[in-house]
């Protein structure tokens, strides 16, 4: 087992199934601006690098005029819809509640008051010490800064702090950071793009890591 005294948490995809409401929302914009919907997994592959990366793939090269209106349109559906199907994974409240004396922080490219809103409407915001979304800082994951001020906040070692994710940038960040990755198989990101990136943990259920880390 492997002692970890700061645990970092992706949200889409890792604590939540947030992929029903983001799809709905992303498809609500293209068919506001008449183009046609997006196959649900063709979404999710888009997803994990910020909301301007997602609507302009969603969008595609050819109409990136479009970017800034869809982006509004988006922003103003997914901010009254993002709790419609969004519910917590299987495991996650177990997880949490045995890792209670850990320090524990979201970090996630999500905009930052869609993040805060989202934790704390499924009653887990007491377990955080931070959540942090994606403009709260003025980059995004993998870029290591966004755990080094954690490192120095809390004084805990590179190698007692962990990131779980179901995302590349979750298992880069690790790396990029010099922490332990563990990559969360059924989430929202692709279980062989995951496995290729060779994280040093993966469970299928969050509550697999209480056999995991002390």
């Amino acid at each position: 087992m492997i002692k970890i005294d700061l645990f970092i948490f992706d949200l889409d995809g890792t604590l939540a199934d947030t992929g029903g409401d983001i799809a709905a929302a992303v498809n609500h914009a293209l068919e506001k601006l008449g183009m046609a919907p997006l196959e649900y997994r063709r979404i999710m592959s888009y997803v994990g690098d910020g909301v301007q990366e997602l609507i302009r793939r969603a969008l595609g090269e050819d109409r990136l005029y479009a970017l800034a209106e869809a982006l509004t349109i988006f922003r103003g559906y997914y901010g009254e819809h993002l709790l419609d199907r969004t519910a917590l994974y299987p495991g996650v409240e177990e997880c949490l509640i045995h890792f209670a004396g850990k320090k524990k922080v979201v970090i996630s490219n999500k905009k930052h008051d869609f993040t805060v809103r989202i934790v704390e409407s499924l009653g887990i915001a007491p377990h955080f010490e931070d959540i942090i979304g994606g403009d709260f800082h003025p980059y995004l994951k993998p870029d290591a800064r966004l755990v080094e001020h954690y490192l120095a906040r809390y004084r805990i070692d590179r190698e007692k702090t962990a990131i779980i994710g179901d995302g590349h940038n979750d298992i880069l960040l690790a790396k990029n950071a010099g922490i332990v990755s563990c990559a969360f198989l059924n989430g929202l990101g692709e279980r062989r793009h995951l496995l290729d990136l060779q994280p040093d943990v993966t469970c299928e259920n969050l509550a697999e890591l209480k056999d995991v880390f002390y």
